[in-house]
Order: structure tokens, then C-alpha cells, then sequence
């Protein structure tokens, strides 16, 4: 069985072919920080309604113990980097703005077929066993690339590199081989405070802390039923997730362009007019985004966001586009339609 140092360069010279922008490899007990931090999020209830974050708590804690017989874990980055300002749609009230890594197709698919495609490569070139992971299981991927020296979590929670900044995609391929590791990497944020203060909802209770329930992309994507009428008014036109901390971070200026170009922004979901998205049906709806991530919230919660949207775009000529929809079969949505019915009187 090949292995050693240059088993590690042909794997990091493949990953990079298939379109990563980065590969490391660390051990799946390199971070023995996670089962902490895990449960004190768990314990202030940051995690809201999502209560598959409190399941199966023994892998989140502890990716040596999903897979025992794994010995290496190959961490991956993937640019998803926009090749325009993605807080321009915010200055037009009227349109509807859009998480950058959902405004074209679905990433858990592209990224799991080049996992799956490098797991294949390694098998061929030197054995062993593989399972790879894309945000779908209980793995720790941010601390894994840490460890790995992908980047380091920043004061927003996320990964960031000095190499790619932090539009980026991270996905795992775990393996029997026993593969030389690399160092972690250490803190570059410094005194940096721009993603904290740019948060519309003041989110973050501390540098490194997320609460998920301020949280706009978790509003607007994992909150089931109506949002906090307090919080209504700060999501402002993001009608499915939101970018600003990801867009103030200055290691952006490093950011590598992303190389699949199914990840360049559909030219119907940049800045589309929040009155053509609030009459979209369910079969319309699902025609419209097929292939997106945005499909599988649903056509009422979506609807539903961008309601509150058009509650908060003081145009009053959108005020019938809301009235349509206050007898909807909905709960969230007619409660959305009234909220903004009355914003916009």
C-alpha cells in the first residue's frame, strides 16, 4: 500500500484538479474543544428550534467516534467566492436579496460529487476505506479544518483563510489511511470587529458566539412558523439567508474566484422584485427552484419571508401584493401578509 509524503502530494495535486481550493488532513480526534462549546451552545438554547443539533451529540463531539476504524480526515475547501458586491440588492428595498451560495444550484450536490470523485481517486491510488461528508451528518467540519489548517474559525463562527478569505464550501473525506496531518491553524482576526458589528441583528452575544435565533439565515431558512415581530423589521429585503458577515470580512481581499461556474449567481436570483416572488404558488415555486437549496424550505416559509420583506420596503405600491395574501392557507403567511399590510399603510 503506497503512503507517506508523496501519497499526500498526488492526493492535495488531485484535490486541487477537481476544483478545491485547498486540502489538509488532520486526525478525528483533533478537536478535543468541540464537546465544550458544543454543549454550551446547547445549554443557552442558541440552537432553536433546531433540535437535530442536540441529537446524536456523542459524533458532534467526538468525529472519532462516527467512524472508529478512521484514522485521517481530509479536509476540503471549495470558493464559492461572488463576482459581485452581494450587499448592493440591499440599497433597493423592492427587490429580494438572496444568499450568495443560493443563488444558483444546490452546493451539497456539486461538492459530494467531487468528494466522492477524489474518494474514488484515493481508493484507486492507494486502498483503504472512505466516507465523505458535506454538511448532511454530524461532523464537526469547522473545527475539523481548523485543525487541518484550512483556516481558523473567525469572530462570526466561520472558517477563514488568509489564502481564500471565507466564501468557501468545507467538506470531509474520512479514511483508514494513515496520511501525514498538518499543522492547525492559528487566530488571524485580531482586534477585527467588522462581521460582529455588521450583524442587523446583533447575533453574535460575543466574539465566537452565534446565537441562532437572531440569526437571519437561520430566521429565514430553519424558523418554522412567524418570526418575532422585534426581528421582523431588522431582516430588512433578505428573504433567504444572509451574507453580511461573510461580505465584511477583510480577508475577503484574498478571495479566490470560484472555479464551478454552476455556483455564479442565475441572473432571476441577483435581485428579483419581491412582487413577482410573493405570487409564486407551490408548483411554481418548486419549477423556479428545482436544483436550489431555497426549495426545501418550502414555498409558505419562503413566501412567508418575503412578506416581511415587502412589510419592511416601504413601497406602498406592493401593499396590494400583501393584501392578496392575508386569507392564505398558511398561518405564518396570512399573520405575514397582515404584518405587512399594516407596515405599509
Amino acid at each position: 500500500m503506497k503512503s507517506g509524503p508523496s501519497l499526500k502530494e498526488r492526493l492535495v495535486s488531485q484535490a486541487l484538479s477537481e476544483g478545491f481550493v485547498s486540502c489538509r488532513v488532520c486526525r478525528p480526534w483533533d478537536v478535543p474543544q468541540v464537546p465544550g462549546r458544543l454543549d454550551a451552545f446547547l445549554q443557552a438554547e442558541y440552537h432553536g428550534q433546531m433540535g437535530w443539533m442536540a441529537e446524536r451529540t456523542h459524533w458532534r463531539g467526538d468525529p472519532a467516534a462516527l467512524w472508529p476504524e478512521a484514522q485521517s480526515v481530509i479536509m476540503l475547501a471549495e470558493s464559492y467566492a461572488p463576482d459581485h458586491d452581494p450587499t448592493e440588492v440591499l440599497k433597493h428595498p423592492e427587490k429580494a436579496a438572496i444568499s450568495v451560495y443560493a443563488q444558483n444550484k444546490d452546493y451539497h450536490d456539486l461538492v459530494k460529487k467531487r468528494l466522492k470523485r477524489l474518494a474514488r481517486w484515493l481508493i484507486s491510488d492507494a486502498g483503504g476505506e472512505v466516507k465523505v461528508f458535506v454538511d448532511t451528518a454530524p461532523v464537526p467540519e469547522k473545527a475539523l479544518g481548523y485543525a487541518a489548517g484550512l483556516g481558523w474559525q473567525g469572530k462570526h463562527t466561520n472558517l477563514v483563510s488568509r489564502d481564500w478569505g471565507n466564501w468557501a464550501f468545507i467538506g470531509s473525506v474520512f479514511t483508514t489511511l494513515d496520511l501525514p496531518t498538518d499543522e492547525a491553524e492559528v487566530d488571524h482576526c485580531g482586534s477585527c470587529r467588522a462581521c460582529l458589528d455588521s450583524c442587523p441583528t446583533d447575533a453574535f452575544p460575543a466574539p465566537y458566539q452565534l446565537d441562532a435565533r437572531r440569526c437571519i439565515s437561520y430566521l429565514t431558512i430553519e424558523h418554522k412558523g412567524p418570526v418575532a415581530e422585534d426581528l421582523r423589521s431588522k431582516l430588512g429585503n433578505r428573504i433567504y439567508g444572509c451574507d453580511d458577515c461573510l461580505a465584511a470580512c477583510p480577508w475577503n481581499k484574498f478571495a479566490v474566484a470560484a472555479s464551478d461556474i454552476r455556483y455564479a449567481a442565475r441572473d432571476d436570483l441577483k435581485a428579483p422584485a419581491l412582487a413577482e416572488l410573493a405570487v409564486l404558488d407551490d408548483a411554481e415555486f418548486r419549477a423556479k427552484f428545482s436544483g436550489s437549496p431555497i426549495k426545501r424550505i418550502g414555498r409558505d416559509r419562503f413566501v412567508r419571508n418575503v412578506l416581511y420583506a415587502i412589510g419592511n420596503s416601504d413601497q406602498a405600491d406592493l401593499r396590494p401584493v400583501a393584501q392578496a395574501l392575508v386569507e392564505d392557507q398558511d398561518p405564518a403567511v396570512s399573520d405575514a401578509a397582515r404584518w405587512a399590510v399594516d407596515r405599509l399603510r
